[in-house]
């Protein structure tokens, strides 16, 4: 199989803003895998909280080939030889969607019906990135109608956690899920918490720091659901994050691929954990990759491609709030480009 990669810059519709960072702007890098003829695409947003960037991913991609074989099917294989690089996970995910994309369009079926999964899983979430609580409020005031559920980014440090949550329920009545990504001390989680489950919020997303030795103190303390993301990769950490947490966020690229992430939903699963699919800010390609196994999760937040300004590659349909894959092989989407000339 021949690789070949690229970074893509990817531009937002508004800026982006959580409680370590903010741009206008995303960087991803997008990898093709042929083999007899035909292609399949993958999409990589390496996350700079873990060490991986951009050129890393690619260096990763650029020297991948020989790690792949002749055989696009023996995923397990494959698998077995990228873990034995460290890190780049979300470049292995690349890989492992080229290589799902390019099974499905050699068999002419889409990814979800080669997985023997449903096509759709649960509504999507739209994230209203972290502001002052007025201006999150008219933010959430715009996605009424389109979107099911609010995820609200919190961690401003500022004592308005709470505000600001009061104010988007005051324009809106359809679940919120928040998400602190690790912005507070287990102190703050308690008193915050209980005041969010009266404003009606279903569950909290990465409180405290990941490895924060208040976990199970939280944990057992909280009127919300629990579920960690910055503290779940891969599925050596489902266990572990039982003992913090009530539920974990599955996003590719952090488990390095759809195989990983179906062995993650079940683990989960079998330990009476809920399972929430998570997202980066990536185009269509990336957020069809993770939409191929929505249906296993209890909640969906993959809304990356709806932050753009414009999505390169179209053929994820929002249909009543519900992030839906294509019925054609593979991945199911095609870059626009290529479709204009």
């Amino acid at each position: 199989m021949q690789v070949a990669a690229r970074v893509v810059e990817l531009r937002l519709a508004e800026t982006f803003v959580i409680a370590r960072d903010a741009r206008d702007t995303a960087e991803v890098v997008q990898v093709e895998v042929t083999h007899d003829g035909l292609t399949g695409y993958g999409e990589a947003a390496p996350i700079d909280r873990y060490g991986e960037s951009v050129e890393s991913a690619l260096e990763f991609l650029n020297g991948s080939a020989e790690l792949l074989g002749d055989d696009p099917f023996a995923l397990e294989e494959i698998g077995d030889r990228l873990a034995g690089r460290p890190g780049e996970q979300a470049a292995k995910s690349a890989l492992d969607a080229a290589l799902h994309d390019l099974c499905g369009k050699l068999t002419g079926l889409p990814v979800w019906r080669l997985l023997g999964l449903a096509r759709a899983g649960p509504p999507t979430s739209w994230t209203v990135w972290l502001g002052d609580p007025d201006d999150m409020a008219r933010r959430a005031a715009r996605a009424a109608g389109r979107f099911r559920r609010l995820k609200l980014k919190l961690g401003g440090r500022d004592g308005l956690d709470v505000e600001r949550v009061r104010a988007v329920r005051a324009v809106s009545e359809v679940p919120l899920q928040v998400d602190v990504n690790e912005y507070w001390s287990l102190e703050e989680a308690i008193e915050a918490l209980p005041q969010l489950a009266a404003l009606g919020v279903e569950y909290c997303e990465q409180p405290l720091p990941a490895g924060d030795p208040g976990g199970p103190e939280l944990k057992r303390r909280s009127p919300l659901r629990i579920y960690l993301d910055e503290d779940c990769h891969t599925l050596a950490d489902v266990g572990p994050c039982g003992e913090r947490a009530h539920g974990i966020t599955i996003k590719l690229a952090k488990s390095g691929g759809i195989r990983e992430a179906v062995r993650m939903a079940h683990a989960a699963r079998g330990a009476g954990m809920g399972v929430m699919l998570g997202c980066m800010l990536e185009s269509g390609l990336g957020i069809a990759a993770g939409c191929q196994i929505a249906s296993l999760c209890d909640h969906v937040d993959l809304d990356g491609n709806l932050l753009l300004a414009e999505d390169p590659w179209p053929g994820v349909e929002l249909v009543d709030g519900v992030q839906t894959p294509s019925t054609r092989p593979g991945l199911g989407v095609e870059q626009a480009l290529s479709r204009t000339g």
